[in-house]
């Protein structure tokens, strides 16, 4: 029986999708929730499975092709007969084009081959029945590029020997890819942050020693409790960021054409890197969420993240962004917003420095705070009362369980 594959059915805020990677081909055997397919959108890739154990009877769209929502991609067919008989038909084609001087390669491999003007017979072809495949022609590239200049050499080296430049070959290689669609829609918007708001950053310093302190504590007990849910900081400056959106609504508000929107409650985006790029999954009424619930869904976002499984409505939304570049090592640095919010927290890394307290020196683990406002609905005395306020729920974490 044969079955329409179909794109996903994607939100309003998602007008098309791109197909990135066939994990199959035509003819290959698939078995239940295999992945089939890759579909990018300007948000998150999309992993389309196998409806049941059977064949890829027919790809519809190719790589790099366009799709629309619950538009057909491919044809499958169930059932083991059909995974007996479908790659003999598979192979009728393969042999065709052997006999007549055609090109045998993947359609991913032709369309890269047509588009770089390579000579698909150097090269070197290990798909089934001398297939030509997409990673075949990826690893040509380094070769042809580095076996280019000996030609000019050589033309160059008859009349003019003295002429020849002294380059090492295949030192100079170049690499053209298209853009993908999260990453030029990641650049998309933040072209448009940088250039339709008006924002300023503000900076402060805060003492961790009390948080690491109440960690160090409480950490073995927690992780405990909570079924092995590990106690970090992120839960912390969450918890802080909420009590401190509470007493300054408007860093929690949005701007809305010529419209100020208020927001009563506290969806807080956390940012986490991938190989693709940054996204930025919400906790959904997270002053609402005990410590342990924020941990242990920061955690859940960061292994989705990792292994594509993010959805769209995991990101929609938020009210507030925190973003932690001291993971990476980052010591101070100025975040730009995630519209149409207003505000984004930076965290940074935490470094031992010697301050001044009580008149005397004491080194001390402090970390910088960076926060971005969009100054056109925020002034510097909320901003700068804002980033203080979370300053001092952070250096006494009582006053966030006492919320004063």
């Amino acid at each position: 029986m044969s079955t329409d594959i179909k794109a996903p059915t994607f939100p309003e805020s998602v007008a098309d999708g791109t197909i990135a990677t066939w994990h199959k081909q035509v003819g290959e055997a698939v078995s239940r929730d295999e992945p089939l397919v890759d579909i990018e959108t300007d948000k998150v890739v999309l992993e389309v499975v196998a409806p049941a154990d059977g064949v890829l009877k027919e790809i519809l769209k190719q790589e790099g092709d366009t799709v629309l929502s619950d538009e057909v991609v491919a044809v499958f067919e169930e059932g083991a007969a059909a995974s007996a008989s479908a790659p003999e038909k598979a192979a009728e084609p393969e042999q065709a084009p052997a006999a007549e001087g055609e090109l045998k390669a993947s359609p991913a491999a032709r369309k890269m081959i047509d588009e770089q003007g390579l000579d698909a017979s150097q090269i070197k072809a290990t798909g089934k029945g001398g297939l030509i495949t997409k990673e075949d022609v990826l690893n040509h590239k380094p070769a042809a590029a580095a076996a280019s200049p000996a030609p000019a050499a050589a033309k160059s080296a008859a009349p003019a020997p003295s002429a020849a430049v002294d380059i090492p070959a295949g030192d100079r290689v170049e690499k053209r890819v298209p853009m993908t669609r999260l990453r030029a829609r990641i650049a998309e918007r933040l072209l448009d942050a940088s250039q339709n708001t008006a924002m300023l950053t503000t900076f402060n310093e805060v003492n961790m020693q009390p948080v690491m302190e109440l960690r160090s504590q409480y950490k073995e007990l927690f992780e405990k409790t909570h079924n092995g849910t590990r106690l970090g900081f992120m839960g912390f400056f969450v918890k802080a960021a909420c009590e401190a959106l509470k007493r300054f609504p408007v860093v929690n508000a949005s701007i809305d054409g010529g419209d100020v929107v208020y927001h009563g409650y506290q969806d807080v985006g956390v940012a986490v890197s991938t190989d693709k790029g940054l996204v930025v999954p919400v906790l959904r009424d997270a002053d609402n969420m005990s410590l342990a619930q924020i941990e242990d869904k920061v955690r859940e976002f960061g292994l989705r993240a990792r292994d594509g499984k993010l959805g769209i409505e995991d990101m929609t939304g938020g009210t507030f962004t925190i973003t932690n570049g001291g993971v990476f090592g980052s010591l101070i640095s100025t975040p730009i917003l995630n519209p149409p919010q207003t505000a984004i927290l930076g965290m940074h890394k935490i470094q031992e420095r010697p301050m001044a307290v009580n008149g005397k020196v004491e080194i001390l683990p402090m970390m910088y705070l960076a926060l971005s406002y969009d100054h056109r609905l925020l002034d510097g005395k909320d901003a700068v009362q804002f980033l203080v306020a979370i300053k001092d729920l952070l250096e006494d974490p009582a006053r966030i369980l006492l919320e004063v």
